[in-house]
């Protein structure tokens, strides 16, 4: 190791956890790490990866969770392993978690983001909305990140909140975030980094409406379930709206044409999650009876992604490091168009790590099939 001012990313595609958590040690590892961050595949074993986690770094800040894919300095990948380390030279790092998110209060939400703004203040007094920013970890099966992340950022104020759901390789059994040591269910981690280095937070899309009208005419909110759409089975008439029947729906077709809400002249992806055998349909996301939606159908997203990173250096300067959350349906989408590797090759090119969520939040808000993020630059340098 050495000492060292920039960020350090590492994947390891190893099947083994040890292994894996080896490769990305050898890596990422730097002398005085103000946190390091990974995201990894649920099917390795939890316990294992913990365990060699903390031996390889003891006394080092640890946050992650699992993942439907991994993106980092091997492009788009699965069951693997990629993490990166902040160098407290020009990073400081606080972190905290929420626990039984089932039962989560606005007033835990509050008090978790007071005590580590407080924190943070004390290890780095200079910390403030321009310099600093707050990423969360949630579980993606909880179907708590609305009210989660809306508290997190009332209680943040100006200080820019994103991050992603974890997943669990389109299992859709478990899904889990990393602190202290251990994994943890039906969590969310938040963690606040204060930075010198010029960062941007950034969220993209690459969709166009079309006109047709969906109502949602009955739902069960609490379960982000629609039952009937335009007063007839929910999965029947999105299948007869995008051209299919009921029976052929899969993440695949879901992925290719996503719904959308309006709210204030914006369309917000509202993805959904999976048909099921009473002919309704679950949601990544919030729905409610009453809701008008669209379908809507991607338009190229390579091109769009290029003019996204694009707009990134043209703001910051050149990227040292980009945090990429990216849904699951985008993922899947790519791989039926055919792109993959071509997608892969711009978050390499764009010193991307990050991974597949079930969802995605942006400023409090929680969204679906978006890359939402954070580009990082390197440290500004005067002509003096």
């Amino acid at each position: 190791m050495g000492s060292s001012k920039q960020i350090r990313t590492a994947q390891s595609c190893a099947g083994e956890p040890r292994q894996a958590v080896s490769e990305l040690h050898a890596g990422i590892a730097q002398d005085d790490m103000a946190v390091v961050v990974f995201f990894c595949s649920s099917s390795y074993d939890r316990d294992s990866l913990a365990e060699e986690m903390n031996r390889q770094f003891p006394g080092v800040q640890v946050v992650g969770c699992t993942t439907a894919g991994e993106i980092g300095p091997l492009g788009y990948r699965e069951q693997g392993l990629v993490g990166a380390s902040f160098p407290a030279a020009t990073c400081s790092a606080v972190s905290g978690y929420i626990d039984h998110l089932q039962q989560f209060e606005i007033k835990r939400g509050m008090l978790l983001a007071h005590a580590l703004l407080g924190q943070l203040e004390s290890t780095a007094p200079a910390a403030c909305p321009d310099n600093t920013f707050a990423f969360l970890l949630i579980d993606g099966l909880s179907q708590r990140e609305e009210p989660v992340a809306h508290a997190l950022q009332n209680a943040l104020g100006d200080i820019s909140l994103f991050g992603g759901s974890a997943g669990d390789d389109l299992r859709l059994e478990s899904t889990w975030v990393f602190h202290d040591g251990a994994f943890h269910s039906d969590s969310a981690v938040l963690l606040l980094i204060s930075t010198e280095l010029p960062f941007r937070i950034f969220k993209t899309q690459h969709f166009v409406s079309e006109s047709e009208r969906l109502v949602v005419t009955a739902a069960d909110a609490s379960r982000r379930l629609v039952k009937e759409i335009n007063c007839l089975p929910a999965a029947d008439e999105y299948a007869r709206i995008v051209g299919t029947t009921a029976g052929l729906l899969d993440p695949t077709r879901f992925a290719a044409r996503p719904v959308v809400v309006a709210i204030d002249g914006t369309d917000y992806v509202r993805s959904i999650q999976k048909a099921n055998a009473d002919g309704s349909l679950t949601f990544y996301c919030a729905i409610e009876e009453g809701l008008v939606l669209r379908v809507v159908r991607g338009v190229d997203l390579l091109g769009n992604l290029e003019e996204t990173f694009a707009t990134l250096r043209a703001e910051i300067g050149p990227l040292q490091f980009v945090f990429a959350c990216d849904c699951i349906l985008r993922n899947l989408e790519v791989t039926q168009a055919g792109v993959k590797q071509a997608v892969g090759r711009i978050f390499r090119d764009n010193n991307a790590i990050g991974f597949s969520t079930y969802g995605e939040q942006f400023h409090g808000v929680h969204v679906n099939q978006t890359l939402s993020g954070i580009a990082i630059a390197h440290v500004e340098t005067s002509d003096a």
